[in-house]
């Protein structure tokens, strides 16, 4: 187990639903969160199901470095219990987890949400270069 500093065991160890980790590159960030998942879904009093999780980071490779670093101490946790059941629905449950970029989370709250957001249900996402055609377009049409 890590030396953890007072701010990321105060992260770890908090209990009062959602929290922001904010730091540089390279200062524990993932471990730190890893670490407050796995505590939270192997409480022995008061577990919070893995699939009610929402953990939103900004690329794909840290979502997976994320998820990937969970299931592997989820996992070493079950080889030490083998006859606990809680942690084995755990270790299941994790699957449906939400762990995902923020580009990802806000496109599926779109998509869930498509009638509330005004928006067509086949909508797409449209990447750098058409974006840069229709905002050129849209500068053209207030300038004329």
């Amino acid at each position: 187990m890590p030396d953890w500093t007072k701010e990321q065991k105060k992260a770890i160890d908090s209990r009062h639903g959602s929290i922001l980790v904010s730091a540089a590159a390279g200062s524990g960030k993932t471990a730190v969160l890893a670490e407050r998942v796995l505590r939270l879904i192997t409480d022995k009093l008061n577990p919070v199901s893995a699939d009610r999780l929402l953990i939103v980071t900004f690329t794909n490779d840290a979502a997976a470095e994320m998820r990937s670093r969970i299931e592997k101490k989820l996992y070493e946790k079950c080889l030490e219990n083998p006859a606990d059941r809680g942690l084995l629905r755990q270790k299941y449950l994790l699957q449906s987890a939400d762990i995902c970029t923020i580009d990802s989370f806000c496109i599926n709250l779109v998509r869930d949400n498509f009638e509330l957001c005004g928006v067509s249900p086949d909508f797409k996402v449209g990447d750098g270069s058409e974006l840069n055609e229709a905002k050129n377009l849209i500068l053209k049409s207030i300038f004329e």
